[in-house]
């Protein structure tokens, strides 16, 4: 059912755009044959995956900041696949993780054709709990920047999404409403739970087809936001 009245159309970028699991594969890989690491690759990215997204709870939450995020979800991931690493190595693994990772830039599929479609009758958006210079790199270096009239992260309004704040900055400077916008994104609670407290119309890109909620706008592909847009 296609939305009435939408004119903003507001982008998560990590997990929803951004192919951020596989991008982050392809890190490791880099940086763990750049830094001598010898351990199971993929029994590390297994246990990486959801240590890394309790991680981002914290940091949404504010119980941990940026350098406690980047340090703990590397050694937690380590002691899970019982490697030992000193924290010396852990330092400057988190280092080259940020400098290399957006040098990967895979998308999600359909990210450029939806992004097309769309461009022609709505202004299109980023919020983003992402670090400032991280993200505006993942967008150039992609080639989606383009696409986007504003970009709100984290760290220019002082919040986090679900804040209701960020939300609200990121329509100030877009110059609309909440009955205008719509916000896209992959996490329920930071997304759609937080553009829904404002106001704003939600669709969440479930991609791995998995957390079925009723009534709730709902796509698996990119594409499919053509059913509602």
């Amino acid at each position: 059912m296609k939305l009435k009245g939408i004119t903003d159309v507001f982008f998560d970028l990590d997990h929803t755009l951004w192919d951020f699991d596989k991008n982050s594969a392809l890190t490791f890989q880099k940086i763990f044959k750049t830094n001598q690491i010898i351990v199971s690759f993929d029994a590390f990215i297994a246990e990486y995956i959801p240590i890394n997204e309790y991680y981002w709870k914290l940091f949404r939450e504010g119980k941990v900041e940026k350098e406690a995020l980047r340090f703990g979800r590397l050694n937690d991931a380590f002691k899970a696949v019982n490697h030992a690493v000193e924290a010396e190595t852990i330092h400057k693994l988190s280092e080259d993780y940020i400098t290399y990772l957006s040098s990967f830039n895979y998308l999600f599929e359909n990210t450029f054709e939806i992004l097309k479609y769309l461009q022609t009758n709505y202004n299109l958006h980023i919020i983003t709990n992402g670090f400032d210079k991280v993200q505006q790199k993942k967008l150039v270096n992609s080639n989606i920047h383009n696409f986007f009239k504003t970009v709100t992260n984290s760290e220019m309004v002082g919040v986090k999404k679900p804040d209701p704040k960020i939300f609200n900055y990121a329509m100030q400077i877009a110059n609309c409403n909440e009955q205008q916008s719509v916000m896209i994104g992959d996490n329920f609670e930071a997304d759609i739970l937080g553009a829904q407290a404002v106001g704003m119309e939600a669709i969440y890109f479930n991609k791995a087809d998995i957390n079925q909620r009723n009534n709730l706008n709902r796509v698996n592909n990119l594409i499919e936001l053509k059913l509602f847009l």
